[in-house]
């Protein structure tokens, strides 16, 4: 025989309603968070005497898809950034290029350029072949999603 509580229905109820609450302050969190730019730094590290190629080639071919992608849109802002002094070669770059997308979503998503690519670059043999040598003279290549703060809700009291 099972016997009832006093007020163990009302405890289910309130938990079951809490619950309910905080995943919809979850949810809420997550669409809010999904609507914010999103950026991610691209870091390019290109043989020793071979940058000013790679700049070309990249301003040539790559820049122009990315600028499509703006006026579509899905970029917010883009910006590039070459270091003054050098640094160790295990710490070199050469380029680093910032991205700022609309969201999250879009950035992450697998959006196809074939269209834009097609479009920009009707000799598509040309294209592939500058991209090809394009690679072929970078070492390294690393994308770093950041999370930016503007500072607007630090302190300034000691």
């Amino acid at each position: 025989m099972s016997v009832n509580k006093p007020g163990r229905g009302k405890i289910e109820l309130l938990v079951v309603l809490l619950g309910l609450m905080i995943q919809s302050q979850f949810a809420n969190a997550q669409d809010e968070a999904v609507e914010e730019p999103f950026t991610v730094e691209y870091y390019y590290k290109v043989k020793w005497g071979y940058f000013a190629e790679f700049y070309e080639l990249y301003k040539k071919n790559h820049y122009p898809i990315l600028k499509r992608q703006q006026d579509l849109g899905r970029i917010v802002k883009m910006e590039a950034a070459f270091p003054i002094n050098h640094a160790g070669e295990a710490d070199r770059w050469d380029m680093r290029y910032t991205i700022v997308y609309r969201n999250v979503s879009i950035a992450h998503e697998d959006f196809d350029t074939s269209a834009i690519i097609s479009e920009l670059y009707p000799d598509l043999e040309t294209f592939r072949s500058e991209e090809q040598r394009r690679f072929e003279i970078l070492l390294e290549h690393t994308d770093i999603p950041i999370w930016t703060n503007d500072l607007s809700d630090w302190s300034v009291d000691p």
